[in-house]
């Protein structure tokens, strides 16, 4: 086991404790988080998937379990569930993954959460949908999250990068 895994690993053990103490809006989605990294930290698909399997489950239960939350913290659980779903559709290639992205993340576009269109485009792009992708782009574009070098290197964005449109929203961010 490498020594940046032993300590996801020990705090899961940490948090699954606390678990059953009582479960927090807070807990489960940094239980879901350490699940993400450990995704990220594997190379094995079916680990991943098993993992990422633990992740939504998690953060599901986090979004529904709870009568209150603040606003911040619902969008932070919905987030790491979109992000959850994209990593299924980066191993796996699978559509459905980039579709229930969007329908988690499209009824909270009102509350102008810059992530939010960060991650409809992503999976606009996914799904090969270049107008839709465009859309989320410009309004991600005019938020406080936009972030010029995570949309340089995203993979998914990399088709873009010739196109007209692109080049002038990136541009236009650095002056």
């Amino acid at each position: 086991m490498s020594d940046q895994i032993k300590p996801i690993i020990q705090r899961i053990g940490e948090t699954d404790q606390l678990y059953l103490q009582g479960n927090t809006p807070e807990l489960a989605l940094e239980r879901a988080d350490l699940r993400l990294q450990l995704v990220t930290l594997s190379q094995l698909r079916q680990e991943q998937i098993h993992f990422l399997q633990e992740a939504v489950v998690l953060l599901e239960q986090g979004r529904f379990e709870f009568d209150e939350m603040p606003l911040r913290l619902y969008v932070d659980l919905s987030l790491h569930l979109a992000k959850a779903y994209m990593m299924y559709f980066e191993i796996t290639g699978e559509a459905r993954f980039a579709i229930i992205t969007q329908q988690i993340l499209k009824p909270m576009t009102h509350d102008d959460f810059g992530d939010i269109y960060f991650f409809l485009a992503y999976a606009a792009a996914a799904k090969q949908e270049p107008s839709l992708t465009r859309h989320w782009l410009k309004k991600y574009s005019a938020t406080q999250a936009f972030d010029l070098e995570l949309l340089r290197g995203h993979s998914a964005f990399a088709t873009f990068h010739q196109e007209q449109w692109f080049s002038a929203m990136l541009h236009s961010k650095l002056h």
